[in-house]
């Protein structure tokens, strides 16, 4: 129309100039300047063809240009960038700007001359300049750009060079700087989409311009500069590869840049390949490698890319000789690339078998080199590590893992970085290494071990100058984060397997101690031991000894924490040993002081001989009596390589001298015996001498006595402790003169103080071992010690005026007494005296329990304030002297427990007040909880578990406020692992005591309740925190047992009040998050590798997993007799409450699923009643048995549904009376049976069991075969399945017995199974009756001999499908040793094959029966393939198809809407299309063949629509060009693609002139088509599948179309009545 409407202009007025001057007057607007465009159009295509009318139409053309065109632009310039609503200003504006631009064009070519174009490019290239410059004036951009997009074009390549040029470089700046959302961002998209192109198509220096702007040496570079980069690069991608078809000749006089040789265009593609982040920037790169292939393929020239270091395979070749090669590992490149797109790991895992095809093509055969640079195979690993889906990044490290056990790969520099890099940032994910479905639980990590192969795989191909360094960025990388416990494990695991070789020196073993040091400080204990004991194999198997020195040895072994790997004795240890032992001699020669020479310091029994004589010198910063106390950190160096040293001269006189082990020892000793025998006489000794001398004595004895290591025929420790005896006289009388004499009176020496009084305790440990004896030295010291301490403490509190120094000797007297009583508590044989009440005790009894010292002033004499301020503050000091004050109050309470009354009134003039006022006592332990730090409130509970059960009775709110204080400070406690655990302990003694608990439950009372408030707060607290319920649990269940084999009625009875705790132990067990779940198997795993793991010797297992609280509440059960009359009405108790938990589960709204919370406490419910089930008598059993019965009726899990079968087996066995209830079961209306029925059926199989005691079985067999025949006819298959199998069994039995009453029925019942025994055919029927015979519970399954803990708790569950965490194994039954086991207790282990059978259900054998098959094909036949069509053909038709005239011809109203359908491929979608196009009016539907409309497929859809409907031929290659000019004619583009500013489909407007554009089935909307549109829209979803079919989506974008332009016009929108 537009045409027609030209022509008839120009027809009427000859003069152009005046009808030029009559559109351009009056107000612009954008229907008035697209009218001028159109005209001045018309007219430049009447020049262009000799038609053209007078020499005034340049000059006319050139006022409209000046006086009209420019003036509206430079308006516009400061209005705001166009929007996305046809309505809104901002789109008026827009649609303005491109039809001033189309019309300046043409001026620009109608003008006669260059001058035109170039002053305006000039004015506009000045605007771009300055929003470049000046932030806020992007409304100029836009108007600029299609100013320079449209005169562009007009500019003479080599004339206006120079301002090409400018104006190249001026766009890519612009478009370089969008690297941000915003106005920038925008700014850069309309360069790249409009102004780019054009100047494109200007050749010449605009192109190199941007080009050597993109490639040059300074240019930015980055990764937030590579989506900008991208955003150029595919604008321009036509202009920057060769044409092909294009002659050799021609080619080389205007050879452009050809992006394919330059290194720095290929790593920009690589980096948005695989770094970018948003699916648009990796689109764009996938679409410039695709158009490169393409160019190369067409081209077939030869072409190479060196890499950017100028060494390996080019970053891109291609050699026509090797086109298919080329051509098939590029394919399956995109492909790969592409189909990571999807996200979803079923689309993605049949492509992945694709990847080994491209090594195979990129390793070079002949001579084992690389073809394709590595780096392109690294973008797929890259893509796979980064991506959100984490079975996809899983999927990738774990095929990254495998390449070097399924090939050789050459050495390459960028597969190293990347393991050092990318690689271990993906390996720090934990959940990659959980075990996969199937695996048992601790059977370790498969990528684990895969990682620990790959590894051990990858070094032995490096080669050797290269191997240093890659180990120590390994390592080194490992201590550049906080890793989590499970990686690091695995990690350090892989690193301790590499086979030895001389790799690391100084730096290696600095990396390892800080790995070591910054990385485990917070892991689970147990994971972080077994990591040290791995990295501290890596330093012995990876370490060049011959570049490290002893002292570096040493200092690095200080970084491991002994307590938790590297005990005595273990095999670490052993392992440590040799390796010393064997490289003695190779290590760098070190000296570590000035008296020893080279020579000497070269073997370790030389330098560790001048390390204990160095250590034990005065140091030189020794300032006298004022000094603070050294650092321990020598004494544990010096005696770790003691010991070491020891042990490696054991292994070597391992067959010769023993002696020899002796005498080594005495010589490292030496210098340090000489000094402590020197301790008793020798008064000047410098002080920090001494303090180090004793340091060390306790390190020796600490290290040799750490877990792991036996004191029993340990040479080494027997020889210490002599020695150590021969001078504990020396010892002990320095440390009484120390503490007796006031010499300790600075705060500094409370650290003394607790150097001697630890000294102390280990020399009375020593005597004890050996003997205790009076008259010992130590047992000369004990007494003068205690009084010393008592005078002290009576002198401080006489009155005197505090001074610094009486105070801190109150506090070490105080602490001696602590002491004192700490060791005579624990060991009897130091009691000094009869229980008659002596100094100290009277004294302790008459001290005010929380007495807090007294600030002491500070004077001339002291220096308080300046120790105070480096050393601990005096609250400190004197929360510790409250502290020691209660130690020796606990051991007071022990020793007169019987002297406690009930109540104070009892005792007028008491001895021992705090024992004998115990109300007062329990007050001032309230008041003591809330002064002390919750570190040093133990001995305070110790006290109160004396005190509560005697006021109970008669204080029983005390008690109660004593119980809530303690929980108070347990519960603000819960995340300090290190003093939680012996607090929890020691309050769990204190409040549920046998004595509380029974008391508590005769009086019921509140502190009853209170109790068990509390016990709930427990077992809810373990729902998060491990363990708590455990300690519970044991504690109680241990103080209601006497003895291994009798449990008392006292106990049992008041247990009965708290069978609710045994019931919820029974069926404890949380749902363990996943990372919970990782890091339980991956503790089982350590355990399971036993001595092999020093961690498992030296760390004590705590036992604290969930587990463990239901085998401690089994085997308490199992202790208790049935003939017990307590313990019988306990369990009945017991069993009543679990069948009574059991209903309310039942009855629970909460979804019931298989391995649920609710089907895994009804499980445990029933195994519980299994193991009840022998103390139940028939009375007991007779106002139960209904209850089980019910049971059988509720749809219940398999797992469940056995136990219940199993359960009335068992009674029907024990007692056949109850089979007359049995029979009833069966008779319930059939809608009540229907889900319950199979559950007494599988009764049935077992009436052999059931049966066995029954001398008569004639009648029960009768009976059985009645109900059985009846069911035999159900309509369910199932039914009927259960039920033949009950009918063979009961007439298995009939044949045996020759029952002659049932001969009538012989005949039905042989031919019944005969006929199902020789079933025809190979269908289900078959199958399952197969399958249902070879059940365990049916085929293998003994409820007699079966019948056993195993059974019940692991094998049962395992064959019945039950999560993993459920099966407990029998072998953690018998490590619980907190609860004894009945020694005539036999039935632990099941006797029958049971245990070796698999898991699998006859009812669920169908369901994934064929899963595995698919995964195990190397290479799958067919894959989903979303990519971008490989070949595009050359148009061959004419473009122009005048629409207005066909749609005359055809009769029908058209909207402006124009369907582009050119990149869609299936006739079927085309058709469909195209029925849709006509029925909504559409104006036109472009495809990219005229010929599809002959398909058989097209027509079947489209049903004659396409004789109705304009259609058009606009073939791929030529898209841009008929966008660009529909852009020119007002249509707004509208992409249905999915991107980061796409517009949701209910909230956009159709502009009148809309051009859909719609995707490749597969690919979508390609990377350079998408910088053409003006606006994404996308459809809103809510499923899962993320795409729809292309017909589907334009049908839904069409009809929006519609129902607006109705709406718009007034037309109301009717329901359609024809079918679609």
């Amino acid at each position: 129309m537009e045409w027609v409407l030209a022509d008839a202009l120009l027809a009427q007025s000859r003069d152009p100039r005046a009808l030029l001057g009559a559109l351009c007057r009056g107000e612009a607007s954008a229907e008035r300047v697209e009218t001028l465009r159109f005209l001045l159009q018309r007219l430049e295509d009447q020049e262009a063809s000799g038609a053209g009318g007078a020499g005034a139409l340049p000059e006319a053309v050139r006022e409209v240009a000046a006086g009209y065109l420019v003036p509206l632009l430079r308006c516009l310039r400061g209005r705001p960038a166009g929007g996305a609503d046809p309505g809104s200003p901002a789109h008026q504006r827009r649609r303005l700007l491109r039809a001033a631009g189309a019309a300046l064009r043409s001026c620009a070519r109608l003008a006669g001359g260059p001058q035109l174009a170039a002053a305006l490019a000039e004015e506009a290239l000045r605007d771009l300049v300055a929003v470049g410059r000046a932030p806020g004036l992007e409304g100029a951009s836009e108007a600029a750009v299609e100013v320079l997009a449209a005169v562009g074009p007009c500019l003479r390549p080599r004339e206006d060079a120079a301002l090409l040029e400018r104006v190249a470089q001026a766009a890519l700046g612009l478009a370089l700087g969008g690297d941000e959302a915003g106005p920038a961002e925008d700014a850069a998209a309309l360069v790249a989409g409009r102004l780019l192109p054009a100047l494109g198509q200007c050749g010449g220096a605009a192109l190199r311009a941007v080009w050597g702007g993109l490639v040059a040496p300074g240019a930015p570079s980055g990764p937030g500069r590579v989506g900008p980069q991208l955003l150029v690069l595919s604008a321009l991608a036509e202009k920057l590869l060769p044409e092909p078809g294009v002659e050799r000749a021609l080619a080389a006089r205007e050879a452009g840049p050809d992006a394919r040789r330059c290194w720095r265009f290929w790593r920009t593609v690589q980096a948005g390949l695989a770094q970018a982040e948003d699916a648009l920037t990796r689109k764009r790169a996938r679409y410039l490698l695709q158009r490169a292939v393409e160019v190369s393929a067409e081209l077939g020239a030869e072409c190479a890319c060196a890499p950017q270091e100028g060494t390996g395979p080019s970053l891109f070749w291609w050699s026509e000789k090797k086109k298919d090669e080329l051509l098939k590992f590029w394919e399956n490149y995109i492909l790969i690339m592409e189909t990571f797109e999807g996200n979803q790991i079923h689309v993605i895992k049949p492509v992945l078998p694709k990847l080994n095809n491209l090594f195979e093509y990129a390793v070079s055969e002949e001579n084992g080199c690389w073809l394709f640079h590595p780096s392109w195979h690294l973008c797929i690993y890259k893509r796979m590590f980064e991506s959100e889906n984490k079975i996809l990044t899983k999927e990738g490290v774990t095929h990254f893992l495998e390449l070097c056990e399924t090939r050789v790969l050459p050495f390459s520099p960028e597969f190293s970085e990347f393991i050092v890099g990318p690689l271990m940032d993906a390996l720090s994910e934990s959940s990659l290494y959980s075990r996969s479905p199937g695996q048992l639980i601790g059977s370790g990590s498969p990528l684990g071990l895969k990682l620990q192969k790959f590894l051990v795989a990858y070094i032995s191909l490096l080669p050797e100058e290269i191997k240093s360094s890659f180990l120590l960025k390994f390592i080194q990388r490992m201590t550049s984060r906080h890793w989590c416990a499970v990686p690091i494990l695995f990690l350090s695991k892989a690193l301790a397997n590499i086979p030895r070789c001389k790799a690391l020196g100084i730096e290696g073993l600095l990396a390892l101690r800080d790995v070591l040091q910054c990385t485990m400080i917070t892991h689970q204990i147990l994971l972080r031991g077994a990591a040290q004991c791995y990295l501290l194999q890596t330093a012995m198997n990876l370490v060049d000894v011959e570049k490290v020195s002893l002292s570096d040895v040493s200092t690095f072994l200080m970084s491991v924490r002994q307590e938790e790997c590297l005990g005595r004795q273990t095999s670490l240890w052993t392992e440590l040993c040799d390796w010393l032992c064997v490289n003695e001699s190779c290590f760098r020669r070190a000296s570590i002081g000035s008296s020893t020479g080279l020579h000497e310091t070269s073997t370790l029994n030389a330098y560790v001989k001048s390390l204990v004589q160095e250590y034990i010198k005065s140091p030189a910063w020794d300032r006298g009596e004022k000094c603070c106390m050294p650092d321990w950190f020598e004494a544990k160096l010096v005696a770790l390589m003691v010991l070491l040293a020891v042990d490696v001269e054991g292994m070597r006189s391992q067959y010769s001298e023993k002696r020899r082990t002796q005498n080594v020892l005495r010589i490292f000793l030496d210098p340090l015996l000489d000094a402590l025998v020197k301790f008793g006489t020798n008064a000047y000794m410098p002080l920090l001498r001494t303090d180090r001398c004793l340091q060390l004595l306790l390190k020796l004895l600490h290290t040799c006595l750490l877990k792991g290591s036996s004191s029993q025929d340990d040479e080494v420790f027997t020889l210490l402790q002599n020695f150590i005896l021969s001078t504990s006289e020396s010892i002990s009388e320095f440390i009484l003169r120390r503490l007796t004499m006031n010499e300790l009176n600075s705060i500094s020496d409370l650290d003394r103080c607790r150097l001697y009084l630890t000294v102390l305790t280990e020399l009375i440990n020593l005597h004890l071992k050996v003997g205790w004896k009076r008259g010992n030295p130590i047992w000369r010291v004990i007494s003068p010690l205690k009084n010393a301490s008592v005078r002290h403490l009576q002198e401080m509190n006489s009155g005197q005026e505090p001074t610094l120094g009486r105070q801190i000797q109150g506090v070490v007297s105080m602490a001696s007494l602590a002491m004192v009583c700490e060791a005579t508590d624990q060991k009897p044989e130091l009691q000094l005296d009869s229980l008659d009440a002596g100094p100290m005790e009277r004294l302790l009894c008459s001290l005010p329990l929380n007495q807090t010292l007294q600030k002491p002033r500070t004077d001339g004499e002291s220096s308080f304030s300046e120790e105070s301020s480096s050393s601990q503050g005096w609250g400190k000091i004197v929360a510790q002297y409250i502290h020691d004050r209660w130690v020796c109050l606990s051991f007071l309470l022990k020793k007169y427990h019987t002297l406690i009354p009930t109540s104070e009134g009892e005792i007028l003039e008491p001895i021992l007040p705090a024992v004998q006022m115990p109300e007062r006592t329990l007050q001032s332990a309230l008041e003591a909880l809330t002064i002390l730090p919750s570190d040093q409130v133990l001995p305070v509970f110790h006290c109160m578990k004396i005190l509560v059960p005697k006021l109970l009775t008669s204080c029983e709110s005390l008690c109660i406020e004593s119980f809530d204080l303690a929980w108070k400070i347990i519960s603000s406690l819960s995340n300090t692992q290190l003093i939680f655990w012996s607090n929890l302990k020691a309050f769990v003694q204190f409040v549920f005591d046998t004595k509380v608990l029974t008391i508590a439950a005769k009086i019921k009372g509140q502190a009853y309740f209170k109790i068990k408030e509390i016990m709930y707060k427990i077992i809810e607290m373990s729902a998060i925190k491990t363990g708590v319920f455990n300690i519970l649990i044991t504690y109680c269940c241990k103080s209601w047992i006497v003895s291994a084999s009798n449990v008392s009625q006292g106990s049992l009875s008041s247990a009965k009040n708290y069978s609710e705790l045994v019931l919820e132990a029974c069926i404890f067990g949380t749902v363990f998050r996943r990372d919970q779940r990782l890091i339980q198997d991956v503790q089982t795993f350590i355990e399971n590798l036993g001595h092999n793991c020093a961690a498992n010797i030296v760390i004590e297992n705590t036992k604290r997993e969930d587990h463990y609280v239901r085998i401690c509440a089994i085997k308490f059960l199992c202790l208790l007799d049935g003939s017990n009359m307590s313990h019988k009405l306990f369990m009945e108790d017991l069993a009543i409450k679990l069948l009574d938990k059991d209903e309310l589960v039942s009855k629970s709204r909460t979804r019931y699923y298989v391995n649920s919370q609710q089907h895994r406490v009804k499980n445990r419910i029933w195994q519980t009643l299994l193991v009840l089930f022998p103390r139940f008598d028939q009375n007991f059993l007779n106002r139960i048995i209904d209850r089980i019965f019910q049971a059988g009726f509720i749809n219940n899990q398999a797992s469940i549904k056995y136990f219940i079968e199993w359960i009335i087996i068992l009674i029907l066995h024990k007692f056949p009376q109850f089979l007359l209830k049995f029979w009833d079961c069966f008779s319930y209306g059939e809608e009540n049976l229907k889900t319950s029925i199979c559950t007494f059926l599988s009764v049935l199989s077992h009436l052999d069991i059931v049966t066995e005691n029954i001398p008569e079985k004639k009648l029960i067999l009768k009976q059985a075969l009645i109900i059985v025949l009846h069911w035999c006819f159900n309509h369910n298959f199932s039914i009927r399945l259960y039920a033949l199998i009950a009918l063979k069994k009961i007439w298995g039995m009939c044949k045996a017995l020759h029952l002659e009453e049932l001969d009538a029925l012989t005949s039905v019942i042989e031919s019944s199974l005969n006929q199902v025994e020789n079933m025809q055919g190979a269908g289900n029927a078959k199958k399952n009756w197969q399958r249902i015979q070879e059940h365990f519970f049916f085929a293998a399954f003994h409820p007699l001999k079966d019948y056993c803990l195993e059974t019940i708790f692991y094998i049962l569950p395992r064959l019945s499908g039950l999560v993993e965490d459920e099966w407990i194994s029998i072998g953690k039954f018998t490590k619980f040793t907190d609860i004894p086991l009945d020694a005539g207790f036999q039935w632990y282990r099941s006797p029958t094959q049971l245990c070796e059978l698999k898991p699998g259900d006859w009812a669920q054998q169908d369901i994934g029966s064929n899963s595995g098959e698919a995964d195990n094909q190397s290479e799958w036949t067919d894959v989903q393939k979303k990519i971008i069509p490989w070949k595009n053909n050359v148009p061959d038709l004419d473009l122009e198809l005048v629409f207005q005239d066909r749609a005359a011809k055809l009769g029908k109203s058209i909207s402006r809407l124009i369907v582009v359908a050119s990149l869609i491929d299936k006739p079927t979608n085309l058709g469909g299309l195209c029925r849709t196009c006509e029925v909504f009016g559409a104006s036109a539907l472009a495809v990219g063949n005229l010929q599809c409309i002959r398909d058989r497929q097209f027509q079947h859809l489209s049903v004659s629509a396409e004789q109705w409907l304009p259609l058009v031929e606009v073939r791929p290659p030529q898209l841009i060009d008929y966008l660009q000019q529909k852009k020119a004619e007002g249509y707004t583009i509208v992409g249905v693609e999915q991107t980061v500013k796409s517009v949701d489909l209910t909230q956009y407007c159709f502009p009148e002139k809309s051009l859909l554009l719609l995707g490749n089935e597969r690919e979508g909307i390609p990377a350079n088509l998408i910088q053409q549109l003006d606006v994404c829209v996308e459809i809103p979803q809510q499923g899962i599948i993320r795409s729809l079919n292309v017909h589907v989506s334009g049908a839904l974008l069409i009809w929006e179309y519609t129902r607006q332009q109705l709406l718009r016009h007034g037309v109301p929108v009717a329901r359609s009545s024809g079918l679609i």
